[in-house]
């Protein structure tokens, strides 16, 4: 009897293409509420219901690798970018708990930089996600996305260094270098998260393209 593996390595790739699109409209909803923070608490909603979605794909995936006999990648590599994918929403969650808990102040211009970094980050990771699905064809675009993406977190390495040095250098309200001190380390793990799903990414080109 003859096994058709195919359908269910197109399910593999279009759950995956799901959580990468929900991990760009959370970067979106972070992006809206750096730049208008009255958008806050209703952000708030909407970045809870992206993780609940965020959260059942998850379950699907796990489910998927438990009862599929033959995956289309290494396991481990599917269960690693469902991981992170899901961590980058988590991280932007909490970002944006914080700002409606802490009633925070306007935000520099380098932490606007920095939600427009994530902002870009999140889309080059829908794409290099989608393009999983043709991988020998889309290597090339694969692997550039993925140096974008590494470029991106550099970048934002700086702004983060450069960001919490004049916090501590020059706000004098104790108080307000915690609120800031937390948004900023959140919005430093997203960059990181994003990195990390592109060395995986290109990881899993190496192995299979």
């Amino acid at each position: 009897m003859a096994f058709n593996l195919k359908p269910k390595e197109e399910k593999f790739f279009q759950t995956l293409a799901e959580h990468s699109m929900l991990v760009r409209e959370a970067t979106e909803l972070l992006h809206s509420a750096i730049a208008d923070r009255s958008q806050v608490p209703e952000l708030m909603k909407k970045i809870n219901e992206t993780e609940r979605i965020a959260d059942e794909i998850v379950d699907r995936i796990l489910a998927k690798l438990h009862k599929t006999f033959i995956a289309p990648m290494d396991r481990e590599d599917i269960f690693t970018l469902a991981k992170k994918l899901d961590d980058i929403i988590d991280c932007i969650k909490a970002a944006i708990e914080r700002m409606e808990l802490y009633n925070i102040d306007e935000p520099s211009d380098r932490i606007r930089e920095m939600a427009e970094l994530i902002l870009k980050c999140g889309k080059q990771v829908e794409k290099a996600i989608f393009s999983l699905q043709d991988m020998k064809k889309e290597r090339l675009r694969l692997q550039a996305r993925c140096e974008r993406i590494i470029d991106m977190e550099a970048r934002g390495d700086e702004l983060y260094r450069q960001e919490m040095g004049k916090l501590f250098r020059e706000c004098t309200d104790a108080i307000n270098i915690i609120k800031w001190k937390e948004i900023l380390v959140n919005l430093e793990e997203v960059l990181d998260l994003s990195e990390d799903v592109a060395t995986s990414l290109k990881r899993v080109v190496i192995k299979y393209a």
